[in-house]
C-alpha cells in the first residue's frame, strides 16, 4: 500500500492544497500505508512538544517587523545610502542594487520581499541608464538570496527550531557568509561593469551624502540593534525580536510614516505567515514521528555507508539534492522535507549543527534563482513585466558564482563558525 502514498500526493498537489496540507495529509495517509495507525494516539502530543519551543516565538515578531519596515518607506533611504558609498564607481546602479540588498537583509529577511522592492525601483533606473534589461532584472534576482543569509532571518529560526540549535549562533554564524556573497556579486558586476562599460551614476544624480547617512540611520540601526543586543547578551533572540518591532515603528516614523490601515495589513499578513509555518512544522514532527518508527534515517545511512561515500562524499550528494529541491519547494517545505531525514545523518557523520545550517538555507536559497522554478526569478520576471526565460538565462552566471561560495562554505567551516565561536555563542 505504500506506493498509494506518492500517488495521492501528486493528486494532493494537482488540486491546488497548499504544500502544508499537503505535507501533513500525505503523512497521516503514511501511518495507514505502513500500520502505524496505533501510534496516531500519541501524535498530537509529540506535534506540541515540537512546536513548544521558545525560540519560535521570535518568528512572528521579526515577520512582524519585516512588514512594518517594508511598508514604512524605507527602500529609498536604502538605495541613497549605497549610492553615496558605490555609486561614483563604473557599473555604480549595479553596486547599488547588491549593497541595497545587503542592507535590505538586515530589515527583512526575506529574498521575496526584496526581489519585489528593488525590483518595482531599480530595475526602471538601471534600464534608464543604458543597462539590458535582462542584466538588470537578473543582477537583482542574485543579490536579493542575501537576505535569508544575513540575519534576521526566518529561514535560520525555523532550521533552529526543527534541530534544536541555538538561534543566536546561527545568526551570527550568517554575517560572513553573506557578506562574503555580497562581495563575490559586488565583483562580478564590477566585471561586467568593465567588459560592457556600464555608466557610473553621475556627480548631480547622487543623494547630498550627510543628508543620506542620517536618512538612513534609523533603517541601518534596526539590525546592530538585532544583532548587537544578541551578542552582547542584553535580549535572548525572542526579546531582541520584540524591540525590533518597537524600532521598526519609531524607524517608519522617520519616512513615509505607517498609517494604521498599513498596520493592520502587516499583522493580517503576519499572522497568514506565522499560520503557514506552523502548520509546516505540525507536519514535521508527524513525518519525524513516522520516519523514527520506520527507522528511516537509519535505512538512509546504511545505504549510504554500502555506498561508501564518507563525510565528504555524503555532504556533495546532500548539496545536489538540496539545490534540486530549491528549484521546485519554498524553503520552508524544503526544509521540512530535507533536514530531518538527512542533518542526523550529516551529524553522525562529523558536521556541526550551525554550518550544517547555513549550507543548507544559503543551498536552498540559491534555488530561489535557478531555474525552471526559481521563486526570486518568477517575482522579478513578473514585477519588472519581462521574459521568464530570458532572465533565467541572464541569471545563470551568477548563480555559479553563488555555487562557488557555497562551495568555500562548505570545505571551510571556520569562516561560518568563527564568529559565533568567538563571540562565546558556540563552542
Amino acid at each position: 500500500m505504500i506506493w498509494l502514498v506518492p500517488f495521492a500526493t501528486a493528486l494532493f498537489l494537482a488540486s491546488g492544497l497548499a504544500l502544508a496540507y499537503v505535507f501533513g495529509a500525505s503523512t497521516v495517509l503514511a501511518f495507514f500505508a505502513t500500520d502505524n495507525t496505533r501510534y496516531l494516539a500519541v501524535l498530537p502530543q509529540k506535534i506540541f512538544s515540537h512546536i513548544s519551543v521558545f525560540a519560535l516565538l521570535s518568528m512572528p515578531l521579526f515577520i512582524l517587523a519585516g512588514e512594518i519596515m517594508n511598508r514604512g518607506g524605507i527602500t529609498r533611504a536604502l538605495i541613497d545610502l549605497s549610492m553615496v558609498i558605490v555609486g561614483r564607481l563604473r557599473g555604480g546602479l549595479g553596486h547599488v542594487n547588491v549593497l541595497s540588498s545587503i542592507f535590505f537583509a538586515g530589515i527583512s529577511g526575506s529574498a521575496v520581499a526584496d526581489a519585489a522592492s528593488l525590483s518595482n525601483t531599480l530595475i526602471p533606473a538601471m534600464k534608464e541608464r543604458g543597462y539590458p534589461e535582462v542584466y538588470a532584472g537578473a543582477i537583482t534576482a542574485a543579490s536579493s538570496i542575501i537576505g535569508p543569509i544575513v540575519p534576521p532571518s526566518i529561514i535560520l529560526i525555523f532550521y533552529g527550531a526543527i534541530m534544536q540549535t541555538s538561534v543566536a549562533a546561527l545568526f551570527v554564524a550568517g554575517i560572513v557568509p553573506g557578506l562574503l556573497l555580497g562581495s563575490a556579486l559586488l565583483g562580478a558586476n564590477a566585471f561586467y561593469a568593465w567588459r560592457d562599460d556600464h555608466p557610473r551614476i553621475e556627480k548631480e544624480d547622487r543623494p547630498e551624502p550627510l543628508r543620506a547617512v542620517l536618512v538612513a540611520l534609523p533603517a541601518v540601526s534596526l539590525p546592530l540593534i538585532i544583532v548587537g543586543g544578541i551578542v552582547l547578551g542584553w535580549m535572548t533572540p525572542t526579546e531582541a525580536a520584540a524591540v525590533a518591532v518597537f524600532v521598526a515603528l519609531i524607524a517608519s516614523s522617520f519616512y513615509s510614516g505607517i498609517t494604521f490601515d498599513d498596520l493592520r495589513a502587516s499583522v493580517a499578513r503576519t499572522a497568514k505567515l506565522t499560520g503557514s509555518i506552523f502548520m509546516v512544522l505540525c507536519g514535521i514532527a508527524a513525518f519525524g514521528h513516522l520516519a523514527s518508527l520506520e527507522r528511516i534515517p537509519q535505512a538512509i545511512a546504511a545505504t549510504i555507508a554500502e555506498l561508501g561515500l564518507g563525510p565528504v562524499g555524503f555532504m556533495i550528494a546532500m548539496n545536489l539534492l538540496l539545490i534540486v529541491a530549491g528549484m521546485f519547494f519554498e524553503i520552508i517545505m524544503a526544509l521540512a522535507l530535507v533536514v530531518p531525514l538527512l542533518a542526523p545523518i550529516a551529524l553522525e557523520n562529523g558536521a556541526d549543527p550551525v554550518h550544517l545550517g547555513i549550507v543548507i538555507c544559503f543551498n536552498l536559497c540559491v534555488g530561489l534563482v535557478t531555474p525552471p522554478l526559481g521563486g526570486c526569478l518568477m517575482i522579478v520576471s513578473t514585477v519588472a513585466k519581462m521574459k521568464y526565460w530570458a532572465l533565467a538565462r541572464a541569471v545563470l552566471p551568477f548563480v555559479l558564482i553563488e555555487i562557488v561560495v557555497l562551495l568555500i562554505i562548505i570545505f571551510v567551516p571556520d569562516l561560518t563558525l568563527f564568529l559565533p565561536r568567538a563571540m562565546g555563542l558556540w563552542e
